[in-house]
């Protein structure tokens, strides 16, 4: 925190952070985002918004389940340079608009390298810009995908976007169905579409359509399988 002094009156300025809002998939991650960004354009100020490329879906939108849409600034590929992009689009902002940017906004934010997320945090700390990372913890497998395992290491804030199972309680994993069939082998990342979808399931529906099966083939003990009980989320 500095310190800035105006006459005789001192006021406190927080440093800018790295946040990652994470959540099983429906729980709203690129709505909270768009919600985000129209509260930056309410007061006036400049945002940029990113998500990778291999993201597909909606292109270079950012499309949310209530229908609601917004064009990215810049599309990440998978060796490139966050913070040369961010300062190439923050310049680019500055000469168009006369005005800084407030912050920076990434969707899908799973699927950025570690080396990527290293740069998120370089531009909170050295540029002292807010950065709000939105995305997924794990695969359909419950295995952290690189992204967010390096944003759960080094955000300074965690934030969960809740949503409901099937059953009613809290959901934690993403099951993927191919042709409308439960799977739990494959490769780490496939787009939802036409023949891949994706269910929010909790820990107990999880375990019971995988047949206890985890990451890596593990197979849960059934004395260890949870049983339907009060979940702290939801009571």
């Amino acid at each position: 925190m500095s310190i800035l002094r105006t006459g005789t009156v001192r006021y406190a300025r927080l440093m800018a952070k790295l946040y990652f809002r994470y959540g099983a998939m429906n729980s709203g991650k690129s709505t909270a985002l768009l919600q985000a960004a129209y509260n930056y354009a309410e007061r006036g100020q400049q945002v940029l918004i990113a998500k990778p490329r291999i993201d597909t879906k909606g292109e270079a939108l950012i499309v949310s389940r209530l229908g609601v849409e917004r064009a990215v600034n810049f599309v990440i590929g998978p060796n490139d340079d966050v913070r040369t992009m961010f300062d190439a689009y923050r310049s680019q902002t500055k000469a168009t608009t006369g005005q800084d940017v407030a912050c920076l906004l990434l969707d899908e934010a799973q699927f950025l390298s570690v080396d990527q997320v290293d740069d998120l945090l370089r531009i909170a700390i050295l540029e002292d810009v807010p950065v709000l990372a939105y995305g997924i913890r794990t695969d359909f497998q419950t295995i952290a995908f690189p992204g967010s395992r390096r944003l759960l290491e080094v955000a300074h804030a965690l934030e969960e976007l809740k949503t409901i199972c099937r059953c009613g309680r809290k959901a934690m994993f993403n099951a993927r169905l191919v042709n409308g069939q439960f799977i739990f082998d494959g490769a780490q990342v496939a787009i939802d579409g036409e023949n891949v979808t994706y269910e929010s399931l909790c820990g107990t529906c999880y375990l019971r359509e995988s047949n206890g099966m985890l990451a890596h083939g593990f197979n849960a003990p059934s004395a260890f399988l949870p049983t339907l009980a009060p979940d702290a989320d939801f009571s």
